[in-house]
């Protein structure tokens, strides 16, 4: 019948924890203090129609308002511990789950650089490039030199000296290779017929044998 109270429980909250917070200062216990020493000065040495709070019954209204505070700092400090352990609580957990994330990551990252310094091995650097290329231009030299040695004129072949100095590349790649990556030489057909463009004739054929009806 009565109707239900139910106050927000953050604002609420957040006004118990700013009383508690006071309550455990070093002003509370001040002003605490020098609230008691005045009540007692006031109601020992003050007229007697002056006094509210009289000495023969041992002070009873202070001791009365000192439990009544005990009795609410008590809950008030609960509530504030209560509520600092559930942001203790949800801090805790959103470290976790951060330290996760941050575990996650850096396993990912360390796969990753694994994998770069895996596919760099096998990148060919600047100075290996170049030093192919003048390995190269040395075997090109030294092939053209070993062609004007050996055969000065170029007279009775069929192959340009490009084609030439290309074979004897050919040939020291592959002397150079091991067995497993030697390549198989290939086999050039022989010039057994020569076109009209190199104004040969062409070898005569055998006559085909035609069968007659006496044979």
């Amino acid at each position: 019948m009565l109707p239900k109270f139910s106050p927000n429980p953050d604002a609420f909250g957040h006004a118990t924890e700013g009383f508690a917070r006071f309550m455990g200062t070093p002003q509370f216990l001040v002003y605490m203090t020098v609230f008691c020493v005045f009540w007692l000065v006031w109601n020992t040495f003050a007229p007697e129609q002056w006094q509210f709070d009289s000495q023969a019954l041992g002070y009873t209204l202070l001791t009365l308002m000192l439990s009544l505070q005990a009795s609410y700092a008590a809950p008030l400090l609960l509530l504030a511990q209560n509520r600092q352990d559930d942001r203790d609580r949800v801090s805790l957990q959103q470290d976790r789950q951060r330290a996760e994330r941050n575990l996650s990551d850096t396993e990912y990252l360390t796969r990753e650089l694994a994998s770069l310094r895996i596919a760099l091995r096998e990148v060919a650097t600047r100075d290996y490039v170049r030093a192919e290329l003048r390995s190269l231009l040395e075997d090109m030299l030294e092939a053209q030199e070993e062609l004007r040695t050996h055969d000065p004129a170029g007279s009775g072949s069929h192959e340009s000296p490009r084609d030439k100095v290309k074979e004897r590349l050919k040939e020291k790649r592959d002397k150079q290779r091991g067995p497993r990556t030697q390549q198989i030489p290939k086999v050039k057909p022989s010039h057994v017929a020569t076109g009209p463009a190199t104004g040969g004739a062409k070898e005569p054929t055998a006559p085909k044998h035609i069968p007659t009806s006496e044979s």
